[in-house]
């Protein structure tokens, strides 16, 4: 039997944040820890939406800072699933502060693996991922990179 498709689009998941004190660092910027805290979430939704089962996150492959967010910005994180295996998931997660303009300005992108999880809390397989454009195709060969690495880092013990 073959596996079930969906499409990236139908993972997208947006969510928005308003930078509060309680989220800011010394510097008065986002602290990065409550900016990763947000990309775990709106990755885990992302996630959910492809496979249709709980998740949990089994790694941040690549964090990247690209700007500071600050104080009473408004900050925009926008995910959707890139690559599948048999279990897990790769989702994208991109940051922005989005002015009062409406222009968004980017602030991270980081990449997470998450894996569907069956009622007994074990790994479960997840539908495939149906390709429609080539962004979509360039993430996928981007995903399968990544995959590989994360392989022969696991197997040299790092």
């Amino acid at each position: 039997m073959d596996r079930p498709m969906r499409r990236a689009r139908d993972s997208y998941t947006e969510q928005v944040q308003i930078i509060m004190p309680q989220h800011v660092n010394g510097a008065q910027r986002l602290f990065g820890g409550q900016l990763m805290a947000w990309i775990d979430v709106v990755a885990a939704v992302a996630a959910r939406r492809h496979s249709g089962r709980p998740v949990t996150t089994a790694s941040v492959d690549e964090l990247s800072f690209l700007n500071a967010a600050n104080l009473d910005e408004t900050v925009v994180l926008a995910a959707r699933v890139t690559y599948v295996g048999r279990t897990s998931m790769e989702v994208r997660v991109d940051t922005f502060v989005e002015r009062l303009d409406g222009r968004r300005d980017p602030v991270n992108r980081a990449y997470l693996v998450l894996v569907a999880l069956d009622e007994n809390g074990n790994p479960t397989q997840v539908p495939g991922l149906e390709i429609e454009t080539e962004e979509e195709r360039a993430e996928w060969a981007d995903g399968e990179r990544r995959r590989l690495l994360r392989n022969q880092r696991r197997h040299d013990g790092a």
